[in-house]
């Protein structure tokens, strides 16, 4: 005699065949739409971050070299041409020359000291450097994407 056990069957809840039967094509779909909502601004955002932090670099790198053009064409004996030492700018920073471009224009006085005198276009009046004569250099540098762009205006005078 002994004891004879009987098998039981366990009854498994009715939904216990639902919860093995993985995802619906809906519950996915919603997933993945909940994720995209989240994650598609993330990369976004970094994106922009990445294309500003470019520009700032470019900016930065644009007025280093006027800032270093404008302390060269001060820095210069007076005469008639500065395009040297603001090409040597641009070369510094391993840029072509004609990145770095001037421009001049030199005052002409009145005649008298009650009316003003005017800036005319050119480096010196004739091409010879007058005593006492008064110049403008703009210097315009543009940076390597083409887009950046920035001037500065240096005034030269011997007076």
């Amino acid at each position: 005699m002994g004891l004879r056990l009987e098998p039981q069957q366990i009854e498994e809840p009715a939904d216990a065949s639902r919860r093995d039967a993985g995802y619906s094509l809906t519950e996915v779909v919603v997933a993945v739409l909940l994720m995209s909502i989240a994650v598609v601004p993330i990369i976004l955002a970094a994106g922009v971050s990445v294309r500003t932090s470019s520009q700032s670099r470019t900016l930065a790198r644009v007025e280093t070299v006027l800032a270093n053009a404008a302390d060269r064409v001060n820095r210069a004996p007076e005469g008639c041409d500065y395009k040297v030492y603001v090409e040597a700018a641009a070369l510094a920073e391993g840029w072509n020359p004609t990145q770095a471009t001037l421009s001049y224009k030199y005052y002409t006085p009145a005649a008298t000291a009650a009316t003003e005198g005017t800036w005319t276009a050119g480096a010196c009046p004739g091409g010879v450097r007058t005593d006492g004569l008064v110049q403008m250099v703009t210097i315009t540098v543009a940076g390597p994407d083409g887009k950046t762009l920035r001037s500065i205006q240096v005034v030269k005078s011997d007076v």
